[in-house]
């Protein structure tokens, strides 16, 4: 394993200890996912490049368009949240009293 593919795969694999494990807030969170799709994006850009595959040319920047979907619509509910229970962390919010 080259270390830029160890770096992408610890970032990924830091985001998603971050996100399994540090679940007070919302926003951090949502902080991890974006790490972890960044650390994806580029890691898939990377592979292209370097297979100099023409056919997945497209996949990342599908990806960086997935992403800042999911990073909209988290900052949406992230605003709805806080307005509706007046804060963002995540042991407040019960989809059973919803």
């Amino acid at each position: 394993m080259t270390p830029v593919h160890f770096s992408f795969s610890s970032a990924f694999m830091l985001g998603l200890m971050g996100l399994a494990f540090h679940r007070t807030h919302l926003l951090s969170a949502l902080l991890c996912l974006e790490g972890m799709m960044l650390s994806l994006f580029i890691a898939l850009a990377l592979w292209t490049l370097q297979f100099e595959a023409t056919g997945f040319s497209t996949a990342p920047m599908l990806l960086l368009a997935f992403s800042a979907c999911e990073a909209s619509t988290g900052l949406a509910l992230l605003v709805a949240t806080a307005r509706t229970h007046g804060t963002d962390q995540l042991q407040n919010l019960n989809l059973l009293q919803c």
